[in-house]
């Protein structure tokens, strides 16, 4: 039985990204005197970004650091700076495979979801680079024309990744009930803890965005998948 619903990340599971939110992010903190490692940065992928900012923050200052909240909007406000002129100005592509895969959903009827660590604005701002949609009301509204029937963005749930709740609320927009019909596909750790978390019928790992095999495997997981090049087979095989 094919799935009845494909959830996918964004950032370097369907759009390509070459380690670029991670020099964005990493700019931040060095603007606003926050010691953040690029492989410390690079573990927290996927999550809600003010969240990172405030779990970073609080190892470097402690946890009752009197200045906490206002130093993490500091840097938040910086990095949203940064990102958006980043996808403001830079190519935004669809990573390997993707296209060929959402319109082999397309074709069979399978509605497509897509969660993210990013915030609304930035959200709509790559989704209208890439032509997947065009909603000027600020909210992503789908349609006959829409590429994906579903995006959810993680300052729009009380908890981003890698609590479930991005993917449950895909799946109430949706009107998908079973988890067991449900594919959960993303390149962090994050997403796949995320997929665990939710109880996806299968959970994917992407080795071609921002994590490798070596550091997705320890991770839960059902498959990892090279690039999505290889999505449409593997249902089909299953299905």
């Amino acid at each position: 039985m094919l799935p009845q619903l494909v959830i996918f990340d964004m950032a370097g599971t369907t759009v390509t990204d070459l380690h670029e939110v991670e020099q964005c992010f990493a700019q931040a903190a060095a603007e606003t005197g926050l010691r953040a490692t690029s492989e410390r940065i690079l573990a927290v992928q996927g999550m809600a970004k003010r969240h990172v900012f405030d779990l970073l923050w609080r190892e470097q200052l402690g946890t009752d650091g009197a200045d906490v909240d206002a130093r993490v909007d500091e840097s938040y406000t910086m990095f949203k700076t940064i990102l958006e002129h980043h996808y403001e100005t830079q190519p935004v592509t669809p990573t390997e495979g993707c296209l060929a895969a959402f319109a082999w959903l397309s074709d069979r009827g399978i509605p497509i979801a897509l969660t993210t660590g990013f915030y609304r604005t930035v959200t709509n701002l790559i989704l209208n680079r890439l032509d997947w949609h065009v909603d000027p009301s600020g909210y992503y509204i789908a349609d006959d024309q829409t590429v994906v029937q579903a995006s959810i963005a993680s300052d729009e749930v009380p908890n981003g990744r890698p609590a479930p709740d991005m993917i449950c609320l895909a799946m109430q927009q949706l009107g998908i009930t079973d988890l067991n019909q449900v594919v959960n596909i993303g390149d962090t750790p994050s997403d796949l803890l995320s997929g665990k978390a939710a109880g996806v019928g299968l959970n994917l790992g992407l080795t071609n965005g921002t994590h490798t095999e070596a550091q997705l495997r320890d991770y839960p997981h059902d498959l990892l998948l090279g690039s999505l090049l290889e999505l449409p087979q593997l249902l089909s095989s299953r299905g």
